[in-house]
């Protein structure tokens, strides 16, 4: 049990003035653990942000990997623009949790604590619902390139019965909704365990407010 644990316990057991002093010790500890929690999904958003330049300069340092993906020309200007539109994205949530750091940081009152918390929260979920919309996109534009740029993908296609045509579709329909579910489980487990830390300092604000 954590110090703030036991000293919860002891302000429900004391009197009314035991309890405003008690408060007085466990905002701090709150501010503190709220800190750090915002701090660690901004260093998360900074790792993510690397794993993704990474993966996007394979081609730049694997010849092979390069020719894979100029075979498949799914290297158009829509991807690529798609692409740096993603970064974008990504260091503008980059921006916003340090800002969402530097405020919770210098914050002095219980109420500022729990708007900045609230900031965070909404900054979390619009990240990874964009996330989450952007995936059936991105991949639906890399099935468009692939079938119609793809001069070899497209002639096999051409030959293809109706039957097959739905075959083939209903598999790259269930291959994305579990790609989806895999990324939304990820976020869930990275940042949901942060997220529900979050919510227990903001509940306990709310108690301290009241």
């Amino acid at each position: 049990m954590d110090e703030l644990e036991l000293l919860k316990k002891h302000w429900q057991k004391d009197a009314v003035d035991d309890k405003q002093l008690t408060s007085k010790q466990i905002y701090p500890m709150l501010l503190k653990k709220s800190s750090s929690i915002v701090k660690t999904l901004f260093y998360i958003s900074i790792a993510e942000l690397l794993f993704w330049i990474a993966l996007s300069s394979l081609p730049l340092v694997s010849s092979s990997y390069q020719e894979k993906v100029e075979h498949a020309a799914i290297n158009g200007p829509l991807m690529t623009s798609l692409t740096v539109f993603t970064f974008v994205v990504i260091a503008i949530f980059i921006f916003l949790l340090f800002k969402a750091h530097r405020n919770i940081s210098v914050t002095d009152s219980a109420k500022k604590l729990m708007e900045s918390i609230i900031k965070t929260r909404k900054i979390i979920k619009y990240y990874v619902l964009y996330n989450l919309i952007m995936v059936p996109i991105s991949m639906l534009l890399a099935l468009y390139y692939i079938t119609k740029e793809d001069s070899e993908i497209a002639e096999k296609i051409a030959h293809f019965t109706t039957p097959q045509l739905l075959v083939g579709l209903g598999i790259f329909l269930v291959f994305t909704i579990v790609f989806v579910v895999i990324i939304w489980l990820f976020y869930k487990l990275i940042y949901g365990i942060l997220m529900k830390r979050l919510n227990r300092n903001y509940e306990e604000l709310k108690k301290l407010e009241a």
